[in-house]
């Protein structure tokens, strides 16, 4: 799922982050309602995490406008509010669950599961890049029809980049999508990574489809789109 975090507590939004991530989620985490208004516009959401009480827009401001302009995406509402007319007002301004803080992350999961199955997203369980195939769901990677077995990483690698395939990935997004936001590991861990990686992706004649960009990160080549 690609889900954008609203949330102006930094110490709430890194241990959110950390546990979406785990969870195999792609995230994109602000701590202002302008910028989750932003985001939103210029890139889609499967689900929106929004904080009530926010610096520039609140939770609610942001949903109403979201929901007057047709976004159909689920939307999360963390608050602290727990008054009955609270809540009320949260889910009549478009919003379609909420959580009250202070919550388990346990619960933070299992209400965004029960907002995306409400919502019936069609999930893109299988991407296909040239002769290669990632089933998302089952965790199996395809070349030319036949399995090869990833590791954990491996996977997490090969699933960052195919899910923005034509868009230039920075060191850091990738390692912490690989190994969470306190992640502790060097360039050369991730440099080893893409190299065990093209072993099982690439076509010996050809150039890898892991393509190294210079002082940023990876990307997968152009034609792989």
């Amino acid at each position: 799922m690609k889900i954008l975090l609203a949330e102006d507590d930094a110490r709430l939004r890194k241990n959110i982050v950390y546990i979406l991530r785990k969870e195999f989620h792609h995230v994109i985490e602000v701590d202002n309602g302008l910028d989750a208004l932003d985001h939103t516009f210029s890139e889609n959401f499967d689900l929106l995490i929004l904080d009530w009480m926010m610096p520039q827009l609140s939770g609610i401001e942001v949903c109403k406008r979201l929901r007057d302009t047709g976004f159909s995406g689920g939307i999360l509402m963390l608050t602290a509010k727990d008054d009955t007319s609270d809540i009320i007002q949260g889910l009549d301004s478009g919003a379609d669950d909420y959580l009250v803080k202070p919550f388990k992350m346990e619960e933070l999961l299992a209400r965004i599961r029960a907002v995306l199955r409400r919502k019936e997203k069609v999930i893109e369980q299988v991407i296909q890049v040239e002769n290669l195939q990632l089933n998302i769901d089952s965790r199996v990677f395809l070349r030319d029809n036949t399995e090869f077995e990833l590791t954990k990483n491996e996977f997490a690698l090969l699933e960052f980049l195919f899910i923005n395939k034509g868009h230039v990935l920075t060191r850091e997004q990738i390692c912490i999508y690989i190994w969470g936001y306190d992640f502790d590991v060097s360039n050369n861990s991730l440099d080893a990574l893409v190299k065990l990686v093209r072993k099982k992706i690439d076509n010996s004649h050809e150039k890898s489809l892991i393509q190294n960009v210079r002082g940023i990160g990876y990307k997968l080549r152009d034609y792989c789109v």
